[in-house]
C-alpha cells in the first residue's frame, strides 16, 4: 500500500513539473514563431534543376571516386567528335565501357602517384592545345566546343594527364626489363630488302584486351565499334577513348608497316583493305584489333602521291539559269579548246575565249587532291589538262598540268633506329597490358 502511495506521488509530482515545464517554455516558442514569421524572406526562385546524379559515386576505386558527372562529360567527348551521330542505345553501351575506361585511368594514376610521378600542367595544357588545333579552335574557343557538347576541358585534361603518367610509368617500370637484340632488328631490315617492291601501309589500330573468359563479350564490343565507325563514326575518337594500345594519345595512329612488321593474324586482313575502309574484329594475342586503312603505297619504290605539281586552274562560271544540256554543251566546247591549246601558255588564251579566270598553283602535292583527281593526273604528260568538272552553283573547272617535280617520290627503308623503336614499342605494349591485367586483379573496385 505504501508503495503505491509513493508511486502515485511521484507521478503527480512528475506531471506538475512537466507542466510547469510546459508554462516556462510557452511565451518563448511563441516568441521564436512570432520572430521567425516576422523575417521578410523574398520569393524564392530556382535558377535550375536540381541533379540528383551530379557528383553521385558509381565507382569507387581503391577509395579514389568516379562520379556520373565523370561518366557523362567523358561520353561528351565522343560525342563531339562524332559530330553527335550517335544514338542512344549505343550511348548506354559506350557508358559501360567509359567506365571500365576510368577505372584503368585511376589505377594508372595511383601506380603513377606510388612511383612519385607528377605530370605538371604546363605539359598537360600543351598536349590539350595540340588537340584543339586538330579541331581548328583555340584552347578557349575548344572548352567552350566541350562544354556546349556536354563535356569539359577537365574531363579531356584528366585523360590527358592518365595517359602521360601511365605513359612514365611503362618508361620507369617496364622498358628496362624489355630487350630488343640487334640481330632481330636487321632480320627485320633483311625481310624489307627482300619484299621490295609489294605493299606497305599506313595503318591506324584500336586494340581492346580480354582473357578467354571475356573474348566473346569483347568481341561484342568491337563489333559495335566497328559498326559506328563504318556509320561515319570518327576512328580516331574511338581510338583515344578505348584503345588499350600505346597509340591511343594519337588516335591509333602506327604510321607506315609492312605486312612482315604486323601480326600474322592482321596482316591478311590488312593487305585487303583499301584506303578509308576499316578490318571486322580480329582475335589476337591477349584482345582484339580493329585496323583502319589511311594509305597504301609500295615497300621503297616511288611514291606518285608525294610528287609536286604546278597547276593551272581555269574557272568558268555558270549562269543560274543554266540547263543541264547547256552546262554539257559548255564542257564539250571547254575540252575541246584545251586540247588544242598548245599547254599551259595557251591557258590564258582559253580563258578569253570561254570567259573564264586563269589562277597558278605552283606547289601542290598529289596527295592533297582529291582521290578522282589524283588518279586523272598521275595519266597526263605536261600541257595536258583534265576533263572539266564543276557544278552549277560553282561553275566549271579545269586543271592543266605544268610541271612535275617526282624528286621527292623515292621511298627510303626504315632505318636501324626506327625498327628497333617500333619493336620495343611493341613489347613494351605486351608487358604494359600485363601490368594493367595486375593493377586490376589486386584492385579494390566498390560499384555503387
Amino acid at each position: 500500500m505504501r508503495s503505491a502511495k509513493l508511486n502515485r506521488s511521484l507521478t503527480a509530482c512528475l506531471l506538475a513539473g512537466v507542466a510547469v515545464l510546459a508554462a516556462w517554455a510557452a511565451p518563448a516558442l511563441a516568441q521564436a514563431q512570432r520572430s521567425f514569421s516576422a523575417i521578410d524572406l523574398p520569393e524564392l526562385l530556382l535558377m535550375g534543376e536540381p541533379d540528383p546524379s551530379l557528383h553521385k559515386a558509381q565507382a569507387i576505386v581503391n577509395g579514389d571516386i568516379i562520379t556520373d558527372t565523370d561518366i557523362d562529360q567523358r561520353l561528351g567527348l565522343v560525342i563531339a567528335a562524332n559530330a553527335g551521330r550517335i544514338d542512344e542505345t549505343e550511348r548506354q553501351r559506350l557508358r559501360l565501357q567509359i567506365i571500365r575506361n576510368l577505372i584503368d585511368e585511376k589505377l594508372q594514376l595511383q601506380e603513377a602517384t606510388e612511383n612519385d610521378i607528377r605530370i605538371p600542367e604546363a605539359e598537360v595544357a600543351r598536349s590539350f592545345e595540340r588537340i584543339a588545333q586538330n579541331f581548328k579552335r583555340t584552347p578557349d574557343g575548344f572548352e567552350e566546343y566541350l562544354k556546349t557538347s556536354g563535356s569539359s576541358g577537365s574531363s579531356l585534361k584528366a585523360q590527358i594527364r592518365a595517359e602521360l603518367a601511365w605513359s612514365r610509368v611503362l618508361r620507369r617500370k617496364v622498358e628496362p626489363m624489355v630487350n630488343v637484340g640487334d640481330d632481330e632488328v636487321q632480320q627485320v631490315i633483311d625481310k624489307l630488302n627482300a619484299a621490295k617492291g609489294k605493299d606497305e601501309y599506313h595503318v591506324g589500330e584500336i586494340f581492346l584486351s580480354a582473357t578467354p573468359e571475356t573474348i566473346d563479350a569483347v568481341m561484342e564490343d568491337a563489333a559495335r565499334i566497328t559498326g559506328q565507325i563504318r556509320g561515319g563514326a570518327s576512328f580516331i575518337a574511338y581510338a583515344r577513348q578505348f584503345s588499350e594500345a600505346s597509340t591511343a594519345g594519337l588516335g591509333g595512329d602506327l604510321g607506315w608497316v609492312r605486312s612482315e612488321q604486323l601480326n600474322e593474324a592482321v596482316a591478311p586482313a590488312v593487305a585487303a583493305l583499301q584506303p578509308g575502309e576499316i578490318t571486322d574484329p580480329i582475335p589476337v594475342s591477349g584482345g582484339v584489333a580493329i585496323m583502319s586503312m589511311l594509305e597504301r603505297r609500295q615497300v621503297l619504290a616511288a611514291d606518285p602521291t608525294l610528287a609536286l605539281l604546278s597547276l593551272k586552274q581555269l574557272t568558268i562560271p555558270l549562269k543560274p539559269d543554266t540547263t543541264e544540256a547547256e552546262a554539257r554543251q559548255k564542257v564539250a566546247e571547254i575540252q575541246t579548246l584545251t586540247r588544242t591549246m598548245g599547254g599551259c601558255g595557251g591557258v590564258e588564251t582559253v580563258a578569253r575565249q570561254v570567259g573564264g579566270d586563269v589562277a597558278t598553283n605552283d606547289a601542290i602535292r598529289m596527295k592533297d587532291l582529291p582521290a578522282p583527281l589524283q588518279t586523272i593526273m598521275g595519266q597526263l604528260s605536261i600541257g595536258e589538262a583534265t576533263p572539266a568538272f564543276g557544278s552549277a552553283e560553282e561553275g566549271l573547272r579545269v586543271l592543266v598540268l605544268c610541271g612535275r617535280d617526282d624528286s621527292q617520290v623515292e621511298a627510303t627503308a626504315p632505318n636501324f633506329d626506327q625498327i628497333y623503336a617500333q619493336m620495343n614499342d611493341e613489347r613494351v605494349n605486351m608487358r604494359a597490358r600485363r601490368y594493367l591485367r595486375d593493377l586490376r586483379r589486386d584492385a579494390v573496385v566498390d560499384y555503387r
